[in-house]
């Protein structure tokens, strides 16, 4: 190494700041860990440096330029080398970024899960990218330092396999019970439901190492070309059999509308061809459409046994009160009111004949 380059590294040492390649970086960790007192420590406005020693934390520096010195920084007296006379102190020395990081990608296989529609397993794929943003530096700082992954890419690399974990739980934890059909998920039409899931998934993983996902961006879930028209088909014929009654009434103009379409195909190719094999779709949706007369009228008939079998409602009791009582009664009625003249008149002309 030259003169010029021993200089340099020398300047180096006596400013400590984020390196410029990693400013896009949640996480840097300063390379050197013997620090000279009376050194340049600059902070960027969005972040935070943190100095660490035996995986714990022992200060924070917020944004601004800190001449690294005891007399107006108390806490780097626990860092202090005594052999050092006093002018250096080892300690680690990481820079937090405290703003939200958008556009953080992920991907990768759900797995198989059972389409509720059709009963079929089918592989699926999840991708799309999320944000994410640093509550609390000193828990990630530990938290990272205590699993050994102190580099950003490190920490990048777990986060997405946290995110990827939750996000396939949740989907198929969903697919039970909300029994979304398969490829109404892949459509897009729960999104928003699956992204609230998967950020509420997420919370207890993460709140531990002081992150918080924001939003998620572009989330997509997606199956093989193969398997989609697979769905779309069975999907197809499971809304037809619900149409015709049944599978086996769907089945049998099915079988119907196939026998009458081998022949059409089996004729001469003129207009009695053709009619023929609208004759045979005629027949195939006739016959579904008979089943299921077929099969309302059965339930007419059950509906009316059941009424038949129904006891008839109980006659009410007959008045066993006499005509005198009665009158007493009416009396009392028209005293307080409820009766009309006329109306007295009328009802007890009638008990009157019944004296």
């Amino acid at each position: 190494m030259g003169f010029f380059g021993t200089i340099k590294d020398e300047a180096q040492r006596n400013f400590i700041a984020r390196a410029d390649e990693a400013k896009g970086e949640i996480v840097y960790k300063y390379p050197e860990k013997n620090i000279r007192m009376l050194t340049q420590l600059t902070v960027d406005a969005d972040e935070v440096a943190l100095f660490v020693k035996d995986g714990k934390v022992e200060g924070k520096l917020g944004p601004g330029r800190h001449q690294l010195d005891t007399s107006n920084i108390p806490f780097l007296s626990r860092f202090v080398e005594k052999f050092t006379g006093g002018n250096m102190f080892m300690a680690e020395v990481f820079f937090v970024s405290t703003r939200e990081f958008t556009g953080v990608k992920f991907g990768g296989p759900i797995g198989d899960v059972r389409d509720p529609e059709t009963g079929l397993g089918i592989g699926t794929m999840v991708y799309g990218d999320f944000s994410i943003r640093v509550t609390e530096p000193e828990k990630l700082v530990v938290g990272l330092v205590g699993m050994g992954r102190t580099s950003n890419a490190d920490f990048l690399g777990w986060f997405k396999g946290q995110v990827l974990k939750v996000t396939r739980d949740r989907i198929a934890e969903l697919l039970v019970k909300k029994r979304w059909p398969l490829l109404d998920v892949t459509s897009g039409a729960y999104t928003e439901e699956i992204e609230t899931e998967v950020i509420a998934g997420l919370k207890p993983h993460v709140d531990t190492y002081g992150m918080t996902v924001v939003r998620m961006g572009n989330f997509h879930v997606s199956i093989k070309e193969e398997d989609e028209a697979t769905l779309k088909k069975l999907s197809k014929d499971v809304a037809y059999s619900r149409l015709a009654g049944g599978f086996q009434q769907y089945a049998q103009g099915q079988a119907m509308l196939g026998a009458a379409e081998g022949m059409a195909k089996g004729g001469d190719g003129s207009g009695a061809g053709a009619g023929l094999q609208g004759m045979g779709m005629g027949m195939g949706f006739g016959m579904a459409q008979m089943f299921t007369n077929q099969q309302q009228q059965n339930q007419q008939q059950q509906q009316q046994q059941q009424n038949q079998q129904q006891p008839a409602p109980a006659a009410a009791p007959a008045d066993t009160r006499s005509p005198a009582q009665r009158l007493k009664e009416l009396k009392e009625l028209k005293d307080a009111g409820v009766l009309s003249d006329d109306e007295y008149n009328a009802k007890r002309a009638e008990l009157m004949k019944l004296l």
